[in-house]
């Protein structure tokens, strides 16, 4: 099953372009899940066979998920003198929304359905989201390390000559929850079978939004599919101001083809001259399928070069960045990389963490890292 991620900039067209991908793919035969907010004014399940539509619940799952925790630490709040709170007066709380979206990404990579379409929200947000689920495991593994929980068996024994639950043991088991919870959104946000795609309207703002979008899904090891240019006005018009516009347009659509690289795909999609009403619409909006599957993300490779320069080179791809706006450094076994407004904390492969890093340089949008390996941590040759 493949996952098709639409993002882009607030007001592109992200959502439309989302319904219209699942729709028309739901009219070849395949079963498509749609998952929107927004999509409900464009279409529903009942307008096509083979086509569902969810739309995330973040009010639902927040108070779901609040009062499932609340009863698991229900005797440790009693010990506190907490009073519990009921369904009818919870409000959900900031971040909730991205939450749901985590869990409906979750629950459609387990579906019996062929593609799943998830309107994901504007590219700064989508960013933000899909890097979630991998810093939240990182926090919980520093927060509470596996091998504090070792001794989670002596913990019964504990209770009874307590008389009451000891508060580790929810806590433990509520981490313990949420670490497989965010793991399983993990896997499906790096799978092969899921890519972004990109939804943009050619114009002054769109190069500088493909870059970020380039940049950010680079450092996550996503991969970019398409880039969808909405919204693109008739160039056979003769209306002199039209004309200009459509123009304008058709520059920054080169720009955009420029900047895609040579294994890019723009895929151009007209203005309506209105805003879309329904299937109709949306027919007339479907992008087209790729000729073939994205092309797999660049792996970030080690290059030995020990006996030419006595070093490793760790080869970490990064489009579009530029050296004025990243920065490393080595924390233990991780590399914490900051490019581009975006921060990512890297575990090196098992070969690097016996070795110093010696220095790094930015060449045509490969990092390269350079490593000498530490002569009282390498293994030495006979």
């Amino acid at each position: 099953m493949r996952i098709i991620l639409v993002t882009g900039p607030g007001g592109a067209g992200r959502t439309t372009v989302a319904a219209a991908t699942a729709l028309a793919e739901a009219r070849t035969g395949r079963r498509v899940l749609l998952v929107s907010e927004d999509a409900d004014p464009l279409l529903t399940g009942d307008d096509e066979p083979g086509l569902r539509v969810t739309r995330p619940e973040p009010a639902a799952d927040f108070r779901r998920e609040f009062l499932a925790l609340q009863a698991r630490s229900g005797t440790a709040l009693d010990l506190l003198g907490a009073s519990p709170f009921e369904e009818a007066e919870l409000t959900e709380l900031p971040g909730s929304r991205q939450f749901a979206l985590l869990r409906s990404l979750r629950d459609a990579a387990q579906g019996d359905h062929d593609l799943a379409v998830v309107d994901l929200p504007p590219l700064p947000e989508a960013l933000a989201v899909l890097a979630l689920p991998e810093q939240l495991r990182r926090y919980l593994r520093r927060l509470l390390p596996t091998e504090r929980q070792a001794a989670r068996a002596l913990r019964p024994m504990l209770a009874q000559l307590a008389g009451v639950p000891m508060p580790a043991q929810w806590l433990y088991e509520t981490t313990a929850r949420w670490e497989a919870e965010l793991a399983a959104v993990q896997a499906v946000v790096e799978a092969p079978t899921t890519s972004v795609r990109l939804v943009l309207e050619p114009g002054p703002a769109a190069g500088r939004a493909l870059r970020t979008a380039r940049l950010g899904l680079a450092l996550q090891r996503l991969t970019l599919d398409a880039v969808v240019a909405n919204r693109l006005l008739p160039a056979d018009s003769e209306d002199p101001w039209l004309v200009g516009l459509t123009t304008q347009q058709h520059r920054h659509l080169a720009e955009l083809r420029t900047a895609t690289g040579a294994g890019g795909v723009v895929q151009e999609l007209p203005h309506l001259g209105r805003d879309p009403r329904g299937p109709e619409d949306l027919a007339l909006l479907a992008p087209a399928r790729p000729a073939a599957p994205p092309a797999p993300v660049p792996e970030w490779s080690v290059e030995d070069r020990r006996e030419e320069d006595g070093v490793l080179v760790w080869h970490i791809a990064l489009p579009g960045a530029v050296k004025e706006d990243l920065s490393l450094v080595r924390r233990g076994d991780e590399l914490l990389l900051a490019v581009g407004g975006f921060r990512r904390n890297v575990p090196l492969p098992g070969a690097l963490r016996r070795c110093a890093v010696s220095g790094a340089g930015l060449v045509d949008g490969d990092l390269r890292v350079r490593f000498t390996p530490d002569p009282g941590l390498w293994p030495r040759t006979p």
